[in-house]
């Protein structure tokens, strides 16, 4: 691993630990050129994974595109939640669930479900832009569906 302070190509790690519940490995490591320490993540790398749109077309799924979303609609919420970890247990459902290619639709099933047990106003938010609730009474469908369940 090439050291941040040097550039000197080889280091030996001092300490190894699990961390992202298992997700990642954070390692300490020592430059031995200038015995600089550094820290390092590694992460298993998944294929990619592309998104079929309604309208038909392709494109390559973008988390920042499901953060985006899950902030607008916690925005101004009184909730802590870590919208990073959410939309990556989401991503990593995804791909486990579908190996390459994933409608749109079914992501955006999978945020409902978790803003659902999060935050009622957030789901109803996610769910007046993704079902593109055109009036009030769309909006009080939904809210009887959370009532009744």
């Amino acid at each position: 691993m090439k050291c941040p302070r040097c550039s000197f190509l080889e280091s030996k790690v001092i300490d190894s630990r699990s961390v992202k519940d298992g997700e990642a490995i954070r390692r300490r490591r020592s430059c031995l050129s200038c015995n600089s320490r550094f820290t390092t993540y590694e992460y298993v790398e998944r294929s990619e994974l592309y998104v079929i749109k309604s309208d038909s077309s392709i494109e390559e799924f973008d988390i920042n595109k499901l953060k985006k979303g899950l902030n607008l609609a916690l925005r101004k919420r009184a909730v802590d939640v870590d919208v990073d970890q959410i939309s990556r247990d989401i991503y990593f459902k995804l791909s486990d669930k579908y190996q390459d290619r994933v409608k749109s639709k079914e992501i955006g099933n999978m945020v409902m479900q978790s803003l659902k047990t999060i935050d009622e106003v957030a789901y109803v938010r996610f769910a007046s832009v993704y079902r593109k609730f055109t009036d009030v009474k769309e909006f009080m469908q939904e809210i009887s569906k959370i009532m009744e369940s």
